[in-house]
C-alpha cells in the first residue's frame, strides 16, 4: 500500500492530508500562531470551582470555557507530583532530582477530589481532549511525554508493553530492555512501533522525552511574564510545553516503511519535517520533498476534488447508492440510501449488497472526518438474520484498522448499528458549498461576461502596488476560458505582456473570485482605498520634490 503525506502550509493554518493508494483518508487542519488547547499541551493552571456532584473540578488554563478535570484524571500519583511541583516552584535555582522524590500512597478509584485540591490550587496538567463544541479542553494530572516508539510517564516505575506486540519472546526483550536504560522515577510505555527495535535507538529516544521533561521544568520554574494589564495571579496561568505541531504528530503517529512520499510546501515546515523524518527514520528521509509548483499542492495531488465529493451531507458510494451525515449535539446520524438503481431483483438480497458497501464507505468517513462519540446509522432493512451477522462482522472487521479505540454493537431490531468511536479532537468539518464571491448569497450577480474586465482592472490596480511577478489564482471555467484562442491573443498572454501576470488555475476558490499571489507565494490582500489615496499623495509629493 502506497502512503502519502501532503501538507499545505497557509498564512492562516496549515492543513495535512493522509492518502493510502492515492484516496484520501485523513484530513487535519492546524491553527497557526495561537494557542489552540492541542491534545499533549502541558499547562500551569488554577483551580476555579470543585463540584462534588461531578467529583470534579474546573480549571482555569486561559481558555474562555474553564477545562473539565475529573477525580479520576488525577492519576495515582498526583500527590507526589503536587509535592513534586511545590519544591520545584519554591527553588528556581535548581530542579529536584526525580531519583531522590519521595512516592506518596496512590490515590484510590473511590476517592474525593475535594480531598485533594481546593479552589485557588495552581495545578500542572495535560490536555487530554481538545476543546469540542461548547466545551472546554478536558484534562489530565496523569502526565506524559508521548515519542515514537515508547511514551514516558513520570513519577511511577511501571514499564508497559503495547498489547498489539503478540510474540512474547519479542514483548519479554522490550520490557527488559527498557527496563534497564530508564532512570529512576520514570515509567515506560512502549509502543507498537518499537517492534524489533535496536537499543541504541530506543535509548536515544528515551534521552529526547526526559530532555524534554527537564526542559517543561526549567520552564515552570522560569518567573511568569506580565503582559500590560495583567496580575502576577492571571500570569501564573500559563502554557508550559507545546505538544508538537500537528504534520509532526501525525508523522509520529502513523509512519511507517510504506510511506512514498511527505510533500511540503513551505520551506520552514519542510525543514522540520525533514530533520524529524531524519531522526527516527534516517533511511527515509529522501521521501521528504519541498514543493515548489506554481499550481496549489492540494489540487496537484486531487485532495481538493476528494475534499468536496467526500466531505459533504451528502456522500456517493460504488453502485449508486448515497450516505446522508448528519451532526446533532449528541451524536452523529448515517442513513443509508440505495438510489433508484437496483442490484438484484430480490429486495433481501439487494439491501445486503448495498449495506455491505455502505459499511466500506461509513468507515472510511469515520475517519476521513475524525468523527468521534456515538454514531447511529441506520442501514438498509434486512429480515435475513444471517445477513446481519455478516453485515456487523464486515463492520467489525473494516473497524479493526481504524487506530481510534472503537465499539460497535450488533443490529438492533429496528435496522440501527451503534458505533462508539473515541473523540479528543472536533469532527473535520468543510463547507463544500460555496457562497458566490460577488453577490455574497444574495442571488443577484453583475453580468458575467464583464468578470475578465473587472479582473484586469484588479490586476492593473495590483500591479501599480505590488509590481510585476503576481501570480493570480482563478477558478478552473475562468482559468480554461483566459486561454482559449491563439496563444498571442488570449488573454493570459496579455495579461503576461502587459502586467508580468501569470495565472494559476485553482479548485478552491469561487467561479467569481480572484486571489493574488506574490512571488514568493504568498497571498496578498487588494489595498484599501484610503491607502491608494495615500500613496497616491505621496507621489505626487515626491514629483513636487
Amino acid at each position: 500500500m502506497k502512503s502519502e503525506l501532503i501538507v499545505d502550509v497557509q498564512p492562516q493554518e496549515i492543513a495535512i492530508a493522509l492518502t493510502e493508494d492515492d484516496r484520501l483518508q485523513e484530513i487535519n487542519r492546524e491553527v497557526r500562531y495561537t494557542d489552540n488547547f492541542a491534545v499533549g499541551n502541558i499547562y500551569y493552571g488554577r483551580v476555579k470551582k470543585i463540584m462534588p456532584a461531578l467529583n470534579a473540578a474546573f480549571v482555569d488554563v486561559g481558555h474562555e470555557k474553564e477545562a473539565f478535570l475529573h477525580y479520576l484524571d488525577l492519576g495515582s500519583q498526583f500527590t507526589t507530583l503536587n509535592n513534586y511541583i511545590t519544591k520545584a516552584v519554591s527553588d528556581r535555582r535548581k530542579a529536584p532530582l526525580m531519583s531522590k522524590i519521595k512516592h506518596e500512597a496512590d490515590l484510590g478509584k473511590e476517592g474525593q477530589i475535594a480531598n485533594h485540591v481546593k479552589v485557588g490550587d495552581l495545578l500542572l496538567v495535560q490536555v487530554s481532549k481538545e476543546p469540542i463544541n461548547t466545551k472546554g479542553p478536558r484534562l489530565t494530572a496523569e502526565i506524559s511525554i508521548a515519542g515514537r516508539n515508547m511514551v514516558l510517564i513520570p513519577f511511577t516505575e511501571k514499564v508497559m508493553v503495547s498489547s498489539k506486540i503478540k510474540r512474547e519472546s519479542e514483548r519479554s526483550r522490550l520490557k527488559s530492555l527498557v527496563q534497564s536504560i530508564k532512570p529512576q522515577g520514570f515509567g515506560v510505555i512502549v509502543r507498537t512501533v518499537a517492534e524489533d527495535k535496536r537499543v541504541a535507538e530506543l535509548d536515544n529516544e528515551l534521552r529526547i522525552l526526559v530532555a524534554r521533561w527537564e526542559e517543561t521544568i526549567r520552564t515552570l520554574q522560569k518567573p511568569a511574564k506580565l503582559n500590560e494589564n495583567e496580575s502576577k495571579k492571571d500570569a501564573e496561568v500559563r502554557l508550559i510545553s507545546e505538544e508538537l505541531g500537528r504534520t509532526i504528530g501525525i508523522i509520529r503517529d502513523v509512519f511507517t516503511p510504506d510511506f512514498t512520499s511527505i510533500q511540503v510546501n513551505d520551506q520552514q515546515i519542510y525543514e522540520e519535517v525533514r530533520q524529524y523524518v531524519e531522526l527516527i527514520a534516517p533511511e527515509s528521509v529522501k521521501i521528504v520533498k519541498h514543493y515548489k509548483d506554481v499550481e496549489p499542492i492540494f489540487d496537484k495531488f486531487d485532495i481538493t476534488r476528494q475534499m468536496k465529493t467526500g466531505l459533504g451531507r451528502t456522500v456517493g458510494f460504488q453502485k449508486g447508492g448515497y450516505l446522508v451525515i448528519d451532526k446533532t449535539e449528541a451524536l452523529f446520524a448515517i442513513d443509508v440510501n440505495t438510489g433508484s438503481k437496483k442490484l438484484f431483483e430480490d429486495h433481501e438480497e439487494n439491501a445486503f449488497q448495498y449495506n455491505m458497501l455502505a459499511a466500506d464507505e461509513i468507515v472510511h468517513q469515520l475517519r476521513l472526518r475524525d468523527i468521534g462519540g456515538i454514531i447511529i446509522v441506520d442501514f438498509v432493512d434486512m429480515d435475513s438474520k444471517e445477513h446481519q451477522e455478516q453485515l456487523y462482522q464486515h463492520v467489525r472487521e473494516l473497524m479493526n484498522r481504524d487506530r481510534a479505540k472503537h465499539n460497535v454493537l450488533p443490529l438492533s431490531k429496528f435496522g440501527l448499528m451503534q458505533i462508539t468511536r473515541q473523540r479528543v479532537r472536533p469532527a473535520v468539518e468543510v463547507n463544500v458549498m460555496e457562497v458566490c464571491p460577488t453577490c455574497m448569497g444574495k442571488g443577484k450577480v453583475q453580468p458575467s461576461i464583464l468578470f475578465t474586465e473587472q479582473v484586469e482592472e484588479k490586476i492593473a490596480h495590483m500591479r501599480e502596488h505590488f509590481g510585476r511577478g503576481l501570480k493570480v489564482h482563478l477558478h478552473p471555467y475562468v482559468y480554461a476560458y483566459a486561454k482559449r484562442g491563439n496563444i498571442f491573443n488570449r488573454l493570459s498572454a496579455r495579461w503576461k505582456r502587459q502586467y508580468g501576470a501569470q495565472l494559476v488555475e485553482n479548485q478552491s476558490i469561487g467561479m467569481l473570485e480572484v486571489k493574488f499571489y506574490d512571488r514568493k507565494g504568498q497571498l496578498i490582500a487588494e489595498p484599501k482605498e484610503e491607502e491608494v489615496q495615500e500613496k497616491k499623495l505621496y507621489l505626487e509629493q515626491e514629483a513636487e520634490k
